[in-house]
Order: structure tokens, then C-alpha cells, then sequence
């Protein structure tokens, strides 16, 4: 039955499901040794509910059941202890737990590791709640005679009302024999939500504590220890620190945050990069496949106007994809303009210039970080103005230089294309050129900047200007 759960239930592996058997052959002699119910449980996989994958009752005394448990669930709410011990991999004494029947019982509970001191179970006996009553009690009155540590103890618990409320992190407080004495709300609140039940002042330092630390290393060795631990669905960071007064070491304070949220927000934002860039990578696919294809019809063309329309429109296809494509590998929306100016450059010298024209390309200025609509933008006009720089302005010429300038500002960053060409006379120029009305249109609309072009003989500059971010 063991092996059955473990493997329909668990992730564990053969050999620790073998030491699991081996410690579930000992169960009837150990229940009998303490004349109690014992159990062994196992964390189900991707949970954080265990499973009772053995059990035994004692034949020298009472059991608490009715029937057999095995193969019933175990929650945290109900069984803290078991789950505590699964999860941290420590031992818990006399914490109180619910029974698959229903019944309140005392659970004591040790780790079961494998070769490599991984948990892999949990060795639970339990024993009639009834007869830790008295014990209970004395616990009670411990905590409420306990003399304060310290001085600066008393000054603390004094200003309970005024500091406490406004503290989010959990305080438990120590003395030297491992008790807590002290509480935050914050602390029984969340102590609550692990599934205790009682009051945990009162409590031993090893039922409460949920790192891999013992008392007495921080007693001994002074430190403020810092450490993080999952429990269930929480992600909580523990830290503790010694409790100092007249030079003499009267206790441990435990402090717990609860980073669960943060944690979650981290995974939420890891996704959204993720997705983001599956995004961005598809989009590119798709762009790089229309070019591919509209490469392969231009190739049957021989209308010389018509194929330089069918180039430039995959020039400006494959423009669009270089944004995504650097987008797919940041994995986030805001990217270097740079960046994607420099790879413009490079699909342009390759795609562009005619075999044996020496036409020399080159990006300077600033890094100027934008969003993917901006940055899309951008590459498509300076793009266009790249094209219109090596067809028109060295028509006549086998070699030349391209200038992109990029200037970032405080209000307003701009980006120059300067070439050292033929020039152009800016007032007959034909408005009517799909490239030109492409630039004015993107630079007004999309970018609500303005353009400026300047041209002569010794070459031409197209400046255009956007808000910086």
C-alpha cells in the first residue's frame, strides 16, 4: 500500500520509497514503545497537503481510532505540525491537531531524510490531548509569571499599543530557556494562518521556529541570522537576533515577513516577460515570412517600377521586424534605439546598396531607451530616409558616407540622417513620393514631432525630433 500511494501520489523515487517501507516495518514496535498512534505522511506532489501513507496503533494501549486513516489527506489547517516538520524539516513537540475523525490530539513529529538530508516524510505519533492538559496549564502560567529578559524587553511589551499596530513583520520574543513570552498580532495572525491553533506564547522555541536554525547557534554565536523559507503557499523571511542587556545575552527575538506577495509579483512579472517575448518573436516570424514571400513574387517581375516598389516594401517589413526581434530577446516593452538603428544599418548596407558601390554607414550619439510603438516608428522613418539617401542621393556616385546622429534631450531627443550626396532642391521635390508622405506622417502623428530637411550640393539632412520618455 506504501509503495501504491508514494507513486500515485508523490515524487519520490524508488530508493526513498524502499527507507519509507523499512521505517513502516518498525511502526507496530515503536507504537508500542510509546503506547500511541503513530503515522508516517508524505507531501503530495505540487501541494501542500500530505498524505498518511502508513500507520500503526499500539497494542499495549488505547488508539484514538476507529479505523484506518491511511491513504486520507492531512491539511495545514488541521494538522500543523506534520506539514510544518514536511516543509522546514524540523521537529515539532505537543502541538495540538485535528484527526481524520475529528478528534483534538497532541502530535509529536520528527523529519524522515533520505541519503542527501532531504525530507522525504514525516514520522507522526500522536496522544489523547487530555493528558497534556495539566502540562498545558503549567505552560500558561509559565508565560504569564515569566520575568521580563531585559530592560529593554520591558520597554518593549510597555509600548505594545504604540509600536506593534504599526509593525507588519511577526515578533516573537524568547527567553533563554527557548519559551516565548511576547507576541505581535502580526505574529499570532500568521501563526493562525500556518494553522496553530493555540496561543503560541508559551510555546517551545522548536515548535515555532521556521528555519533551519537552532537556538543555541544564536545564543552562542551572537549572530542576526537571515534566512527565507516557503511554508505552504507563504514565502516568509525569518530573522533572528540575540536579545542583549548589561552585557549579558537574555534571549532570541524572531522576526517574520511575509514576502508571499512580492515573491508573486516576481513570477507575475517573470510570465509577462515571457509572454512578451513569445509575443515579440512571433510577430517577427510572421513579418520576416511576408518579406520572404513578397521577395519570392518580386523575383518574377521584370517591371523595373514595380519591383522597386515590391524592395521597399519588404525593406520596410524587414525594419519592423528588427524591433521585434531585439523586443523577443529583452523581453520587455522599452528598448535602445541604438541599438536598433545600428541593426537598420547593417539590413541596409547587406539589402540596399548596389554591388560595387562603397557607400559607408554609420550610428553615433545617444542611448535613448523607448517603447515598442516608438521604437517601430522610428525604425520606419529612419529606414525610408536611409533608402532615399543611397537611390537618390549617390544615383551618380560608386562611394559616400551616411551619418545617423542621435541627440537625446530633456523635453525633446532628435535623430539627423546626414549624407555627403548630390543634394536635392527641397522646394520642387515631388510631394507626392510614398516615402516622403510616410516620413511627415509618422513623424506628425505617431511621434507629434516635426520634421526638417536641409539639402545642397555637398549633401542632405533630414532632421526629425520626438518627446523623450
Amino acid at each position: 500500500m506504501i509503495e501504491q500511494l508514494c507513486k500515485k501520489y508523490t515524487r519520490l523515487s524508488d530508493l526513498e520509497i524502499d527507507k519509507l517501507k523499512q521505517i513502516a516495518n518498525m511502526l507496530p514496535m515503536i507504537a508500542d514503545l510509546v503506547r500511541a498512534d503513530v503515522f508516517i505522511d508524505c507531501l503530495i506532489k505540487d501541494s501542500d497537503v500530505a498524505i498518511v501513507v502508513a500507520e500503526a496503533k499500539p497494542s499495549t494501549g488505547k488508539s484514538m481510532y476507529e479505523s484506518s486513516v491511511v491513504g486520507q489527506l492531512a491539511y495545514r489547517l488541521n494538522e500543523p505540525a506534520a506539514l510544518r516538520t514536511l516543509e522546514v524539516g524540523m521537529a515539532t513537540r505537543d502541538l495540538k491537531a485535528i484527526t481524520q475523525e475529528n478528534k483534538t490530539v497532541i502530535q509529536n513529529t520528527i523529519p524522515i531524510k533520505n541519503d542527501k538530508e532531504k525530507t522525504i516524510g514525516v514520522l507522526i505519533m500522536e496522544e489523547d490531548v487530555t493528558q497534556h492538559l495539566a502540562q498545558s496549564r503549567q505552560m500558561e502560567l509559565l508565560s504569564e509569571t515569566t520575568e521580563h529578559l531585559s530592560e529593554t524587553l520591558l520597554t518593549f511589551k510597555d509600548q505594545e499599543d504604540n509600536i506593534t499596530k504599526h509593525i507588519n513583520e511577526a515578533i516573537v520574543i524568547f527567553n533563554k530557556n527557548k519559551i516565548a513570552t511576547y507576541a505581535n498580532p502580526g505574529a499570532i495572525n500568521l501563526y493562525r494562518k500556518l494553522g496553530y491553533r493555540d496561543n503560541i506564547v508559551g510555546m517551545g522555541f522548536d515548535n515555532l521556529v521556521l528555519g533551519g536554525i537552532s537556538f543555541e547557534k544564536i545564543m552562542k554565536d551572537s549572530t542576526f541570522e537571515v534566512c527565507e523559507v516557503i511554508v505552504g503557499n507563504l514565502c516568509l523571511q525569518t530573522k533572528y537576533a540575540f536579545l542583549k542587556h548589561k552585557d549579558k545575552i537574555n534571549g532570541v527575538v524572531m522576526f517574520i515577513k511575509d514576502n508571499t506577495d512580492v515573491k508573486q509579483k516576481e513570477k507575475e512579472l517573470i510570465l509577462r516577460s515571457v509572454a512578451i517575448k513569445e509575443i515579440h518573436h512571433r510577430v517577427k516570424n510572421n513579418l520576416q515570412t511576408i518579406a520572404s514571400l513578397l521577395n519570392l513574387q518580386s523575383r518574377r517581375i521584370d517591371n523595373k517600377v514595380v519591383k522597386k516598389a515590391f524592395n521597399e516594401s519588404i525593406s520596410r517589413i524587414l525594419s519592423i521586424a528588427i524591433t521585434h526581434e531585439l523586443l523577443a530577446q529583452k523581453g520587455v516593452d522599452d528598448i535602445d534605439i541604438k541599438t536598433i538603428l545600428s541593426r537598420l544599418k547593417d539590413t541596409t548596407t547587406v539589402y540596399s546598396i548596389p554591388p560595387g558601390k562603397n557607400i559607408q554607414i554609420k550610428v553615433i550619439g545617444d542611448s535613448i531607451t523607448v517603447n515598442s510603438d516608438k521604437a517601430t516608428s522610428i525604425a520606419l522613418i529612419v529606414n525610408e530616409l536611409l533608402q532615399n539617401s543611397v537611390d537618390h542621393g549617390f544615383a551618380d556616385r560608386e562611394e559616400g558616407n551616411i551619418e545617423i546622429l542621435i541627440q537625446k534631450g530633456c523635453l525633446y531627443s532628435s535623430i539627423s540622417v546626414i549624407d555627403n550626396g548630390v543634394g536635392f532642391n527641397t522646394q520642387s521635390a515631388s510631394k507626392g513620393h510614398l516615402g516622403q508622405k510616410i516620413v511627415e506622417q509618422i513623424v506628425k502623428d505617431k511621434l507629434s514631432g516635426h520634421l526638417i530637411i536641409e539639402s545642397s550640393p555637398k549633401g542632405t539632412r533630414t532632421m526629425f525630433d520626438f518627446k523623450s520618455e
